[in-house]
């Protein structure tokens, strides 16, 4: 639970200091007041009990001003009390989307690790289990070549090249081996011209070579990001054609995935609330990096990237991103 504390700096006004806090209107009418008693007391003939009168008039309109100045001393407490737990909302609003943000970059790091594993033992188990199996078939092919046996066995063929040519393809989704090996521009380019190939898209990729420096945990980010985005123009663009260019100067590096495709309203309510679009930004963000998108119907969306080197090289290191000061 938040409390207010009233900071140091900021001491209630109380007593006749309280008097500052009335606005200019109550000065004005308590002046007014003032003046009109004043009159009266100097035209008139001072009985004693005009004498009593205008005290009596003088004291009220003092009570009237001490009143008016405590309750705008209150409102002067409440308001305080309102800004220091604005204040502390704030710090604890701060603290807790840190806390989330790190727990969804966690949470992603340890996806891919899980990921990574999963592929590694499909690569090398199944994989065994599959290629085991196909040497077993080839043995028995050689000895039984007459039917029904052998149209049998070049069925069970088909199927275990099917299986794994399956295996295959799960592996490169869990973790594309290309990026393990020759880096981010190597892997981007196969992905790229795989699912535009397929998806008949024609596409342009434009990649600088100093982009293979870069840092397998982060170079995963940057692929997971492109191929998201990739994903989402095959799905719902309607784009005849991709563009992709990765380029970088001394600071940065900047990703651009460009489409002709529909576009789309980035004020729509859904696009606030996209996993795939928050999953993107919080993997850019974990780098420090800068997420956006530029989008108008029937114009088009760019998918920009923006990542600077120092926190690449430092996330590099260790394996792990670390804050930049």
């Amino acid at each position: 639970m938040i409390t207010a504390r009233m900071d140091v700096t900021q001491k209630p006004v109380t007593g006749i200091g309280a008097l500052r806090l009335l606005p200019m209107p109550v000065w004005v009418a308590l002046a007014a007041a003032l003046v009109v008693i004043l009159f009266i007391a100097a035209q008139s003939e001072l009985t004693g009990a005009l004498i009593a009168m205008t005290l009596v008039s003088l004291l009220l309109l003092a009570v009237l001003t001490a009143l008016l100045a405590t309750e705008a001393a209150r409102h002067e407490r409440q308001r305080i009390a309102a800004e220091q737990q604005g204040s502390e909302f704030e710090k604890l609003l701060e603290l807790r989307t840190r806390e989330l943000s790190e727990l969804s970059t966690h949470l992603q790091e340890f996806a891919e690790k899980e990921k990574s594993e999963l592929a590694r033992n499909l690569h090398d188990e199944l994989g065994g289990l599959l290629t085991a199996a196909k040497m077993d078939l080839s043995w028995l092919q050689s000895r039984l070549p007459e039917p029904p046996y052998g149209a049998r066995l070049a069925q069970l063929g088909t199927v275990l090249d099917e299986a794994m040519d399956l295996k295959r393809r799960v592996v490169e989704e869990l973790r594309p081996s290309l990026l393990d090996h020759f880096g981010l521009p190597t892997a981007l380019r196969a992905h790229v011209e795989s699912v535009c190939t397929k998806a008949r898209l024609q596409y342009d990729v434009t990649l600088a070579e100093e982009a293979e420096t870069i840092p397998r945990e982060c170079a995963i980010a940057l692929f997971r990001v492109i191929q998201e985005g990739l994903a989402n123009v095959v799905r719902h663009a309607r784009a005849t054609q991709v563009r992709l260019a990765l380029t970088c100067d001394d600071n940065r590096f900047l990703l651009l995935l460009i489409d002709d495709g529909c576009g789309m309203n980035l004020d729509h309510g859904r696009f606030g609330w996209s996993h795939g679009l928050a999953g993107m930004r919080q993997r850019v963000q974990a780098l420090g990096g800068r997420f956006s998108i530029e989008s108008r119907p029937s114009e088009g969306t760019t998918l920009r990237v923006e990542v600077p080197k120092r926190r690449i090289a430092l996330t590099g290191e260790g394996g792990q991103p670390r804050s930049v000061t």
